[in-house]
């Protein structure tokens, strides 16, 4: 199991450069995620002088939930990064940044977990935005006994790699369409399913748009499907404000606590949310990421969903395709959901106790309609 790491103290934006400090040895988790970058950094292991220690949010003494999850996955190489591989600079001072904003190498890091035998059929789980592969800890065990299953963190969330942007990797939609299909060739090079949820939906179906001969089934989880969806939250949206944006993304109870909770009815447990917020109280990472995120998705998410209803509308669209709806979702209204599916061949299931991360509210009531659904 892998041991606690212990979060940096908070240098309120302070670049990694100023916060020299004596060499210490990375935490045991951390090699085997970034195996090769022990010795590239000589102040912080992994902090970069936006991150946060003690008080009411510090992990406790001991192995935490976090540990736990991060013992139950590996890491996959997928997806080269672009550019001449210089070290990442922070954006106010111009000085080197820490280990979690740099590249770990020619090829991104992903952390994936999986589940069930590798001779059963594939099922990836692909989770939304702002989210992790943990959000489908639940699904994955009511999936096993008849799937191989896997749930991975995109780029920028989670145990994956989080350049800063434009050192390796933009956060951009078209970015993360390439991605995709370089992970999937990694870790499913044969046919599978899809399970997505949320605003990356839009990508998703542009991947499968092109590789419709790989696909057995698409599973789609409250997607952003109609005009009204082209929209961010106002939760989501504060992250790519001129300035706070940059100040929001930092502060871990914004980023991943309330971003979570405020897109549906339940009450998160707190172990569950020390997983959700430990990336962004160990390294600004995580932060960056998501400001960059946000703005892609300003930018680009209207037109990747007028593009997705083209696709899932279009008479070359030939792959089984269902949608499931969390009735309970703050963020995206059901209305003109029904409307578009019909007179198309794609089936609408509704999951009238969950929110927007429906695999969060409901996961094991998620796995058994996806069971259902495999299996026709």
């Amino acid at each position: 199991m892998a041991p606690p790491l212990a979060a940096p103290r908070f240098h309120a934006a302070l670049p990694r450069g100023l916060l020299l400090r004596p060499r210490k040895p990375l935490p045991t988790w951390r090699r085997a995620a970034r195996p090769d970058d022990q010795d590239l950094y000589v102040d912080d292991d992994i902090g970069d002088g936006f991150s946060f220690s003690g008080g009411k949010y510090a992990e406790a003494e001991g192995p935490s939930k976090s540990d736990e999850w991060f013992a139950q996955g590996r890491m996959v190489k997928a997806h080269a990064l672009y550019g001449n591989k210089e070290k990442a600079k922070d954006p106010f001072f111009g000085l080197t940044m820490g280990s979690g904003s740099q590249s770990s190498g020619d090829v991104f890091n992903w952390f994936c977990a999986e589940a069930g035998s590798s001779s059963n059929p594939t099922v990836l789980l692909i989770h939304g935005f702002p989210s992790q592969a943990y959000s489908y800890r639940n699904v994955l065990p009511v999936l096993a006994d008849k799937y191989r299953c896997i749930a991975f963190d995109w780029l920028g969330f989670g145990f994956s790699d989080k350049p800063q942007p434009k050192y390796g990797f933009d956060y951009t939609l078209d970015e993360y369409t390439s991605a995709l299909e370089s992970l999937i060739d990694a870790v499913a090079p044969d046919k599978l399913s899809i399970v997505v949820q949320g605003y990356f939906a839009p990508i998703v179906v542009k991947y499968a748009k092109e590789h419709q001969d790989k696909l057995n089934h698409l599973i789609l989880v409250n997607p952003p499907i109609t005009d009204k969806h082209a929209k961010l939250p106002s939760t989501l949206a504060c992250f790519s404000n001129f300035l706070l944006g940059e100040v929001f993304s930092q502060d871990p109870l914004r980023a991943s606590d309330k971003a979570l909770t405020s897109s549906g009815p339940y009450m998160m447990k707190e172990e569950d949310a020390t997983v959700y917020r430990r990336p962004y109280l160990v390294s600004g990472a995580s932060g960056f990421a998501l400001n960059a995120i946000t703005r892609a998705m300003g930018k680009d998410l209207k037109a990747y969903i007028e593009s997705m209803r083209s696709i899932l509308a279009s008479d070359s669209w030939n792959t089984k395709t269902t949608i499931c709806w969390g009735l309970r979702d703050r963020w995206l209204t059901y209305d003109g959901v029904e409307d578009f599916c019909d007179g198309l061949k794609h089936n609408v299931v509704q999951l009238p106790m969950a929110g927007h991360h429906a695999q969060e509210d409901r996961g094991e009531e998620l796995g058994n309609i996806i069971k259902r659904i495999l299996r026709g």
